[in-house]
């Protein structure tokens, strides 16, 4: 299972003897339509098209002049000017430059946000060009079946470097229909100095980041902020718990969720953890209520020593926005094991999440396609998000290591190639878009004890079934 999310590291390796799926849903929604001043390389256009460009990084007969095309992006990533946002906004400003009859519209809203006016979009006319997606079947498997988005050519990404694997969610029936963005792992972000301030130390094992959760709130601290009016991030902590204690387990978990059969001991002792630890008091008073946003500001406002999230905002590490009391003390580690059961630390929460795909209606879908394919060239995507230490791309960034990575940028790297095991697709978005909606509604209801244990996997399987 390692190798089927990383081929990679080297990097790792590498990565060791040195010294370590965005999105940051709760930024203010913006919107972008700038056109870059012309920087006369415009002759890289065909550079974009790796069928008739095997170097990748071959620039000859480039469009010097063609009509003008107007390319309508529609993303997911709000904030411009850091994380994943503003790695998309540098290779949109990047290829206007270098293509003088290209002008790139882009529409960013929160994921939420984003989600409902997909669907406004599929149900009309007017699908922008180029759009973000998820390469999970929760998503993805509709938007295929109603003919949404162009097939890409896969022989044209032989030579991008994608990790195996990587591609599988974004493909159907042996066709490729996107390209992913990150490899994203599931962790807590931690704030070392008040870690050391008063002694504590990171759990190893579940029980103890109870007890851990429980200090902290003694010295009025919050523990750990935590999204929860999204409630996806509540359903993938409660997989984390599952995880946790089978270890291995994404077959068990996908036969469970086509299944309907929920019967499995885990799942049961893994909703009752959970209760346990809000309980605790782990997550703030009315984490239910709050957004990505607020979540995440309790963390790098130094109100809470913890962060529940993903890889994908690692970039905290060297956001100057951010106080260097906590950007600099800026920690992670695993959802710690729980006691009796099989699992390792490094069975690990962890998949190939957001992409971008072509709409197959789109009036401009060649020269969308063309700046798709520009974006991932290695040099592009992988590099500039790697350098700026922003996420893991779902490539082989191993040739972009500079020796002057963030300790969370080599610390989640490090876990990705000492990984025993990783989840896939996480149980929430393995069904169809309804089961995703039920899933985590009841993964938020579990939460703060709406229903118990019992009820939660009574009502997950008639949701699946």
């Amino acid at each position: 299972m390692k190798k089927k999310i990383i081929s990679l590291l080297l990097a790792a390796a590498m990565v060791c003897t040195m010294a370590a799926c965005g999105n940051s849903s709760g930024q203010e929604n913006a919107s972008s339509n700038a056109k870059a001043e012309e920087s006369g390389s415009s002759d890289a256009a065909d550079a974009v098209e790796p069928a008739d460009a095997p170097a990748l990084g071959s620039q000859e007969g480039a469009a010097a002049s063609a009509e003008p095309v107007a390319i309508k992006v529609f993303s997911n990533l709000t904030d411009r000017k850091s994380g994943q946002g503003f790695v998309e906004q540098t290779l949109f400003d990047q290829y206007m430059a270098e293509n003088p009859n290209v002008t790139i519209e882009v529409e960013a809203l929160d994921d939420e946000a984003y989600k409902t006016k997909f669907k406004a979009y599929a149900s009309g006319s007017s699908m922008p060009d180029l759009v973000n997606v998820w390469g999970q079947p929760s998503f993805l498997d509709e938007v295929i079946a109603e003919g949404l988005l162009a097939e890409l050519n896969q022989d044209d990404y032989a030579e991008y470097g994608f990790l195996s694997g990587s591609l599988d969610g974004f493909s159907k029936e042996g066709k490729l229909y996107g390209l992913p963005r990150n490899t994203d792992v599931m962790a807590f972000y931690y704030n070392k100095a008040i870690f050391e301030e008063h002694g504590w130390k990171v759990p190893q094992t579940y029980a103890q980041l109870n007890q851990l959760a429980k200090d902290i709130t003694a010295e009025g601290m919050i523990p750990c902020s935590m999204d929860g009016a999204d409630k996806w991030p509540i359903s993938i902590y409660y997989q984390d718990i599952v995880t946790k204690i089978l270890g291995d387990s994404q077959q068990d978990v996908r036969n469970s969720v086509s299944t309907g059969d929920f019967s499995n001991a885990a799942y049961k002792q893994a909703a009752e953890l959970m209760q346990e630890s809000v309980e605790a008091g782990l997550f703030q008073n009315g984490f239910e209520t709050s957004d990505y946003g607020t979540a995440q500001n309790l963390f790098t406002n130094g109100q809470a020593a913890m962060f529940y999230m993903g890889s994908w905002e690692m970039s905290m590490a060297n956001n100057e926005e951010i106080s260097p009391e906590v950007r600099d003390n800026i920690g992670i580690f695993m959802m710690p094991v729980v006691e009796g059961g099989t699992a390792q630390v490094t069975d690990i929460a962890a998949w190939n999440g957001g992409g971008y795909a072509v709409t197959q209606n789109s009036a401009v879908r060649d020269e969308a396609v063309k700046l798709l394919n520009y974006m991932f060239l290695p040099e592009n995507w992988s590099k500039i998000a790697w350098e700026n230490g922003v996420c893991m791309s779902a490539q082989n960034y191993a040739d972009f290591l500079t020796g002057e990575e963030t300790s969370v940028q080599l610390a989640f790297t490090d876990i990705i190639s000492s990984a025993a095991s990783i989840t896939g697709v996480t149980f929430n978005d393995l069904g169809d878009s309804e089961f995703k909606t039920n899933s985590e509604d009841l993964s938020a209801e579990l939460a703060i004890g709406m229903v118990s244990p019992e009820e939660f996997i009574a009502q997950l399987e008639a949701a699946a079934k």
